[in-house]
């Protein structure tokens, strides 16, 4: 039943950074978005309520696959990690992109993002996205306040790795603890933590939380988000990983040569469990050309009514 409505949106909902339906990050990709206004793709993802929505639109250059919109429950963001893998995979397995090459490049807010695919075209069996080199800088914040905002003591925290801003389109806070007991142990004073990051002078930044595993260059990690965007915590973060691995790198707490290859477990606590991997090209020893990728699985199709 329409309602009398004379606009039919075309969706799927794919589960990313797993091989196992319900875990991962779902994400719902809109697979026409022309004729949407600002307005509706916003109220569409509220609708959606999930981490992110996304809207395809044609290409504006040639060496564009597609146009990618993406949306939270409450802002759009110009680049985010799982919307970009779910989205690659979404429109191979679809066939709305010619993948003959191995790889689709998306139109995002930063820029171009290239998206390289294993296995067949109209299957990727796994896929990964370029993110840029990281930036890092050290904010000001106590420590003592940010183990407070975040449930725990200073303890818990590692004292001789820093706090450290990265980015590599998106900026978060990165912060190292002592084990994953601490990671799981951590419960989030909301005004506390928002207060905390204010002072790193980006008013929606994200705080990745993370410890070493028990396997080598294996990190167990959580993303939180107090900036009131709708989502306090996300079970899979492509964007922050990036600058994770870098960050892993840099610190020495991930080894290799040439390439150092990562995995980030991430959203174990929230019961949706994701792999997120991660690959830092070396460059004279230090972290250079970064990819994040991972496995999707599809999960729904559905048809949403417009007026």
């Amino acid at each position: 039943m329409t309602g009398g409505s004379s606009r039919v949106l075309r969706f799927v909902q794919v589960d990313v950074f797993t091989d196992t339906l319900f875990g991962g990050n779902p994400l719902a990709v809109f697979l026409d978005g022309q004729g949407v206004s600002d307005r509706e793709m916003q109220a569409i993802a509220r609708e959606m309520n999930l981490s992110e929505t996304t809207f395809v639109l044609p290409a504006e250059r040639a060496e564009v696959s597609a146009v990618v919109r993406i949306f939270t429950p409450y802002r759009e963001l110009p680049f985010a990690g799982h919307p970009t893998i779910g989205t690659a995979w979404t429109l191979l397995s679809e066939g709305l992109v010619d993948g003959s090459s191995g790889r689709i490049v998306l139109g995002e807010g930063i820029g171009p993002v290239p998206v390289r695919f294993e296995g067949d075209a109209a299957d990727p069996s796994f896929l990964w996205m370029d993110q840029s080199v990281a930036r890092f800088e050290t904010p000001t914040i106590a420590t003592s306040e940010l183990a407070y905002a975040l449930g725990l003591s200073a303890a818990d925290l590692i004292p001789e790795l820093p706090i450290e801003l990265g980015t590599t389109g998106v900026p978060f806070l990165y912060v190292p603890l002592g084990d994953p007991a601490a990671v799981d142990r951590v419960e989030v004073r909301v005004a506390e933590l928002r207060a905390c990051v204010a002072k790193a002078g980006v008013e929606s930044l994200g705080v990745v939380i993370f410890a070493p595993a028990a396997a080598v260059n294996e990190v167990y990690t959580r993303m939180l988000a107090p900036g009131g965007g709708g989502v306090l915590e996300d079970p899979a973060t492509g964007s922050a990983s990036g600058p994770l691995g870098a960050y892993l790198v840099r610190h020495r707490l991930a080894i290799g040569e040439g390439v150092v290859e990562m995995l980030s477990r991430q959203g174990v606590a929230m019961g949706r469990p994701s792999e997120v991997h991660i690959r830092v090209e070396l460059e004279a020893g230090q972290a250079g050309r970064v990819e994040v990728g991972g496995r999707v699985v599809p999960v729904l199709r559905g048809k949403l009514y417009l007026p």
